[in-house]
């Protein structure tokens, strides 16, 4: 069976921000916010988050699609000394925890999933607030991208340390196609459109086949 090739272009759906109450879909990398005291905030640019020993999840790193939610933390913490970073985070495979006493609420991990879910306004008595969770177990699946609430001065240096990290890790990256600019690995194959015969990626955005029948 011959195939004929004529091209695509990527379209970028906007599933960055969600709406309050609106599902997490497996695989997918979405806006979230932590807040932290000033005085963690550039341990954790430069090195990571550490996560939680415990919570209404268990254990991982909390986070929230509400910057206001956010800003709430630490609790007890003057607002001058709050930091609230903007992050990428890729939940992976998501379990929603909607009951009180949800056989999975601590131990979803356990079960192969990497992020936890609490919807808002579900009933669940742990929560009176009727606020939605959000609970990572790998930090490595959590970027800090930008600092979306802090002191002006803090919050300048810390976009400087994220932006000379983000300069770090792209200086590391030597082997990239010449086609698409992107990083190699074992899936990055080169080829030729079956139909021009200019030379394609896949992780190409956009190929318009210029043959001509």
């Amino acid at each position: 069976m011959s195939i004929e090739f004529y091209g695509w272009q990527v379209i970028h759906e906007d599933n960055g921000h969600l709406k309050s109450g609106q599902e997490l879909i497996n695989g997918r990398g979405y806006t979230m916010y932590h807040g932290t005291h000033k005085n963690n905030a550039a341990s954790i640019i430069q090195s990571g988050f550490v996560p939680s020993q415990d919570g209404l999840l268990g254990a991982g790193v909390y986070v929230s699609r509400d910057v206001t939610k956010a800003k709430a933390y630490p609790k007890q913490t003057a607002t001058c000394d709050k930091v609230v970073f903007k992050l990428k985070v890729r939940v992976g495979k998501v379990k929603k925890i909607d009951t009180d006493n949800h056989p999975l609420q601590k131990t979803w991990h356990q079960h192969g999933y990497d992020t936890a879910w609490v919807p808002p306004k579900c009933g669940m008595l742990f929560i009176p607030s009727g606020k939605e969770e959000d609970c990572i177990w790998n930090p490595k699946r959590i970027t800090v991208v930008d600092i979306a609430y802090a002191d002006d001065q803090v919050k300048k240096d810390l976009k400087k340390l994220i932006h000379e990290k983000a300069a770090a890790k792209n200086a590391k990256v030597t082997d990239q196609c010449d086609v698409c600019g992107y990083q190699k690995d074992s899936s990055h194959t080169v080829h030729r459109c079956w139909g021009c015969e200019n030379v394609i990626c896949p992780f190409m955005s956009k190929h318009v086949c210029k043959k001509t029948k």
